[in-house]
């Protein structure tokens, strides 16, 4: 996983919400004035259970007192930056800023405003990507996070903003089979919002076209290799003691 110089600058520009102004303003190709040094990327940066508003807690995070590990997911993950200890799965992963950020990367800025022509064509229409994958979830997560930080520079192997493990830990939550039933509803829910026609429905085959022939002329080949199996083991099976039996029957014909 590698971050792209890009990406982040695109993403720069959706920290600062649209219609509104910051105090100070955030300059998108300058990032030491963000992280916890800014009111609004330290909000947003701040680790779920712990609370920006709290000045001790404000102030630990700025001072770097408190160092904040790759596993400890971040409010910005969070649907209305809303965090529920009783439930933690909930609105986890479908913050507006992750969603603006992948439609401005994946599909196309003008698609962050909904608008129904794209400028251009955007990463998913030229690699023909028509689904969201959990990869791409995390590694926008991880990019948006980059992206609110300080550090000028992403590396994968930088133990202040631990990158990579953030990464990482995020795919095994994705990948845990435990987890199945939640990850599913997620991908779900974001193929919604990033590909409108999207459908979890499977299209049918349309009829007399060259696929459904295809599909037909396969599966009448599959059931002659079904039928020609079975046959050949009813001619070659012999109930026990059939041999015994024939043996017989031809003495006492001969006698």
């Amino acid at each position: 996983m590698n971050g792209s110089e890009d990406d982040l600058v695109q993403i720069a520009e959706l920290i600062t919400p649209r219609s509104q102004s910051l105090n100070p303003p955030l300059v998108r190709n300058i990032k030491s004035d963000r992280g916890f040094h800014h009111d609004r990327t330290g909000a947003l940066l701040c680790p779920t259970g712990m609370d920006w508003s709290s000045g001790e807690i404000k102030e630990q995070l700025h001072n770097g007192e408190v160092v904040i590990a790759g596993d400890q997911w971040l409010i910005v993950l969070y649907s209305g930056e809303a965090y529920d200890p009783e439930d933690p799965w909930n609105g986890l992963f479908r913050g507006t800023l992750l969603i603006a950020a992948y439609k401005h990367i994946f599909t196309s800025p003008s698609s962050v405003d909904k608008e129904l022509r794209a400028t251009h064509a955007g990463n998913a229409r030229i690699h023909g990507m028509t689904r969201v994958t959990p990869a791409s979830i995390a590694y926008i997560a991880t990019q948006v996070r980059f992206a609110l930080t300080s550090s000028p520079i992403f590396s994968r192997t930088d133990i202040v903003t631990d990158s990579e493990h953030f990464y990482t830990s995020i795919l095994e939550l994705f990948e845990d089979i435990e987890e199945q039933e939640e990850v599913s509803a997620l991908i779900v829910w974001w193929n919604r919002q990033i590909f409108p026609s999207y459908s979890t429905a499977q299209r049918p085959v349309s009829k007399n076209s060259a696929l459904a022939r295809i599909k037909e002329k396969r599966a009448v080949m599959r059931a002659a290799v079904v039928a020609a199996a079975a046959g050949g083991r009813r001619g070659g099976n012999t109930m026990p003691g059939d041999d015994e039996s024939n043996a017989g029957a031809a003495g006492i014909r001969a006698m």
